[in-house]
């Protein structure tokens, strides 16, 4: 019998590639990270035995609980919600990649702590274009400028890229504008 954990990612894997065809970019550039924030150990390794080799978690102590629970095979542990300064350590010992580094004295303390931990750490910048306050991330106009002392200033972060929530709404054009924000912003 087919699990709907199943059915639910080869919709979500044929809508991705959907969208990278229709983008013009090749598969290896995307990276699908099912969030499985409320969800028990047993969805997770359903969703892994179905292909997902990526799992983001937003809360501190729901990652440390799910990861010391894990005995499934190796996968990434991706770390994605707001990220305060004292759970640094506590998410380094669960994560391998932070996807929401929004300021400054973040970045010096993940770069502080992975320095300690003799590891590179790979982060995202998470810049919020849609503008809603009741979402965390920098200001557009203070990315460019972010990225920049991090590369200067905290040498055991890795920044892969850029990361934003788009806005939640029906409005399709809304969402393309803050995705398109982040690419200028990108480029």
């Amino acid at each position: 019998m087919v699990s709907a954990i199943h059915n639910n990612l080869q919709r979500v894997q044929e809508k991705l590639a959907d969208a990278v065809r229709k983008s013009g970019r090749n598969d290896e550039d995307v990276r699908l990270v099912a969030v499985t924030k409320t969800y028990p150990v047993e969805d997770i390794l359903e969703a892994v035995r179905c292909g997902v080799v990526s799992i983001g978690e937003n809360r501190v102590q729901e990652l440390s609980e799910k990861r010391s629970l894990w005995s499934g095979p190796s996968i990434e542990w991706r770390f994605i919600g707001h990220l305060q300064g004292n759970k640094v350590r506590k998410v380094l010992e669960f994560a391998s990649t932070v996807d929401s580094l929004d300021s400054l004295s973040l970045a010096r303390a993940l770069s502080r702590v992975a320095e300690e931990k003799k590891k590179l750490l790979p982060v995202l910048i998470e810049v919020n274009t849609s503008g809603e306050e009741s979402k965390h991330g920098a200001a557009p106009s203070d990315a460019a400028p972010l990225l920049e002392s991090v590369m200067k200033e905290c040498p055991a972060l890795q920044v892969e890229g850029l990361m934003t929530v788009g806005p939640l709404t029906d409005d399709e054009a809304e969402v393309r504008r803050a995705f398109a924000l982040l690419r200028g912003i990108r480029d």
